[in-house]
């Protein structure tokens, strides 16, 4: 049952978004001044779906009636942490954030704090420290999803690449130790090789040709993120494995992210599935809890209307989860988890103007 709580906070700002929108934006009497100063700092430009949250940003920024002054820290805590001082210098209500290394921001986390200055933090979650609210999808499960897809398809025996994240941040750790235990659990006679490759492509792509070249007889792929995806795709490609899914050759590839090649990578069968992580729904609700947190307004664990759940994850520190599916060639079900195809309207992917 929804929590009280969590449904008039969530109406109440979403009755505002409405008017907003009906008013042309920020509201035709509106002036900058009358909107709060909001602080983003975007973590990356080098990746589509990082790109893709950075065109959305404006947008769900205009509709709640903000001002934003944006950032980009390009995968540095350094620059996040300089980025920070400017919001502080710059007078902002609120900041979001991604931050990368998600222990390393503590120290900027506690002194926003005690500037009284909100601070959501999307997609990542500090491992320690205080913020408002934690927008991202259950990262655990993208790696459950990875596994059921590829245990399923393997029959629950060979041999997998996993090219983890950066172990420095929540997500690399959580999909996998995921997608780890979920194997263990699952397909014991699945044999996985973990490489680590920071977030970063060209490591992978190194990694990924070393392992096929040593253990020709790989038929998975598990990419944490799609920075990997063009780098896998050219290996594959070298290596006479980029096959369709009926090739006995065929590697059956997994990526997380959504974005829009990945979707047309699954329908040319180029690879095989990926976990749509919601770039749309990152940013307009990042800035969502913002202003709610700029208007004092409070939530607690339980159901919302957007199709989510919030959680308690540690004392003080709450985490909106927003949906995340499966996405496969032929929106089949895979170890009892459902997918939706990879044509599928409601994607963000296959929205992108």
């Amino acid at each position: 049952m929804r929590l009280r709580t969590v449904l008039c906070s969530t109406a109440s700002a979403l009755s505002a978004l409405t008017l907003l929108s009906a008013c042309g934006g920020s509201g035709a009497a509106a002036t900058s001044s009358d909107r709060p100063l909001v602080g983003v700092d975007y973590p990356r430009s080098d990746t589509d779906f990082w790109n893709s949250y950075i065109k959305y940003t404006p947008k769900y920024g205009a509709q709640l009636g903000l001002s934003l002054k944006t950032t980009n820290s390009q995968n540095d805590v350094a620059k996040l942490t300089a980025n920070a001082q400017t919001f502080i210098s710059q007078g902002v209500k609120g900041i979001a954030m991604a931050p990368q290394d998600t222990a390393a921001i503590a120290p900027t986390l506690a002194q926003l704090d005690a500037k009284k200055i909100p601070v959501v933090t999307v997609d990542t979650r500090p491992d320690t420290g205080k913020v408002f609210m934690v927008v991202r999808a259950d990262n655990r499960a993208y790696g459950e999803k990875a596994c059921k897809y590829l245990g399923t398809k393997l029959g629950g025996k060979g041999q997998v690449v996993m090219l983890e994240g950066g172990l420095d941040s929540i997500n690399g750790r959580d999909r996998t130790e995921a997608f780890n235990e979920c194997v263990k659990a699952n397909y014991p006679g699945i044999k996985v090789f973990g490489e680590a490759t920071n977030w970063d492509g060209a490591v992978a792509a190194q990694k990924l040709q070393t392992d096929l070249t040593a253990h020709p007889d790989i038929r998975g792929v598990y990419m944490e993120s799609s920075f990997a995806l063009s780098g896998t795709l050219q290996v594959l490609k070298q290596k006479g494995l980029l096959v369709g899914p009926k090739d006995k050759k065929h590697v059956f590839v997994v990526s997380n992210d959504g974005i829009p090649e990945e979707l047309k990578s699954i329908a040319a069968g180029k690879i095989d599935a990926t976990v749509s992580q919601p770039a749309d729904l990152y940013a307009k609700y990042a800035l969502y809890y913002v202003k709610a947190a700029i208007d004092g307004k409070t939530f607690k664990p339980g159901r919302t209307d957007h199709d989510s759940t919030i959680v308690q994850v540690r004392e003080g520190l709450l985490e909106d989860q927003l949906s995340a599916p499966l996405v496969t060639a032929d929106g089949g079900t895979y170890g009892g988890i459902p997918s939706l195809k990879s044509d599928d309207k409601s994607l963000w992917g296959n929205n992108l103007g």
